[in-house]
């Protein structure tokens, strides 16, 4: 069972983690006995890690048809068994997603994984990533802010993530560049981090044949000039979350300009909360924000540049 950090669940909590409503949840342990909260020595009421289990079980079940009136007459066993039977593709995500936050509270590789191979009987790595991955951060995102885990846990996710990215990268990469026309170069300017994004542009590109060329985090446009004294006709990448700052933007772009743009063929193409923000913006030649990964994706797709390995 549950024996990290997070081992009791405020009400509130029990809402973040699953959206169900507390007045809803406190209706359904009133009329249903279907939960069992715990008090303090202060008397603030808390919900143990089995109650946390049950109620992530009840809510698959209640999001994939069972009336709450059915549910409460299942044994805890028998709700476990129903839980886990459920096969709709809707049912195997919702699962796959409380797979995902129990591991994360746990620190549960082993359940990650678990749960991400059965998802993959079901979706490519694509599909997973956008449609559940995605979603996953987001909400995680959301605990975050409101208390409901710590950094620790976001970090441990994010990580395990990485990790899927970087081995499908591998496989893509193990496949002979079938477009040559272009480069791409990926990198995140100094103090920028969040690298997900970017990462997966990178798998993205790798599937569809191009050379793309992963620098990471933390980098100095001063160092990537070199590059084009290998290459014609690169398309740099950049993700904007925290840097450059809003204030700094303009001039970052200006520098950029002058270093990888000016007098190549070369573009450059950014996204991320700054591009987003600077989508009115009057920018050089050939630099181009982009509001989403979506779509930049989108110039792919335009251009009928067709997805060598699903």
């Amino acid at each position: 069972m549950l024996n990290a950090i997070k081992t009791k669940f405020s009400i509130k909590d029990l809402e973040n983690f699953t959206g169900i409503k507390s007045h809803t949840i406190r209706i359904w342990e009133k009329r249903y006995q279907l939960l069992e909260p715990n008090r303090t020595d202060t008397n603030i009421r808390y919900y143990d890690a089995d109650n946390f289990l049950k109620l992530l079980n009840i809510n698959l079940l209640y999001n994939n048809g069972y009336k709450i009136s059915k549910i409460a007459q299942f044994s805890e066993d028998t709700l476990f068994l129903k839980a886990k039977e459920l096969v709709s593709t809707q049912a195997i995500e919702e699962g796959a997603l409380n797979s995902f936050k129990i591991a994360m509270l746990n620190f549960d590789t082993s359940l990650f994984n678990e749960a991400y191979t059965k998802l993959l009987g079901y979706k490519t790595f694509r599909e997973i990533f956008l449609e559940v991955f995605i979603p996953l951060l987001d909400h995680i995102g959301s605990l975050w802010q409101t208390k409901s885990i710590k950094p620790v846990h976001e970090h441990f996710i994010s990580n395990l993530i990485t990790q899927k990215l970087q081995s499908n990268i591998e496989r893509n990469q193990s496949i002979n560049h079938s477009k040559t026309d272009k480069v791409f170069v990926l990198y995140l300017p100094q103090n920028e981090i969040h690298e997900l994004g970017l990462l997966y542009l990178h798998y993205e590109l790798t599937l569809r044949g191009y050379h793309s060329i992963y620098l990471g985090q933390n980098i100095s446009k001063e160092y990537i000039i070199d590059l084009k004294e290998f290459y014609t006709n690169i398309h740099f990448i950049s993700y904007f979350t925290v840097e450059p700052t809003e204030e700094a933007l303009p001039e970052y772009i200006d520098e950029v300009y002058e270093l990888l743009i000016k007098k190549t063929d070369n573009k450059y193409w950014f996204l991320g909360r700054r591009a987003a923000e600077s989508m009115t913006m009057k920018m050089p030649k050939n630099i181009q924000p982009f509001a989403s990964i979506k779509d930049l994706l989108g110039v792919f797709e335009d251009h009928k540049l067709k997805v060598v390995n699903a």
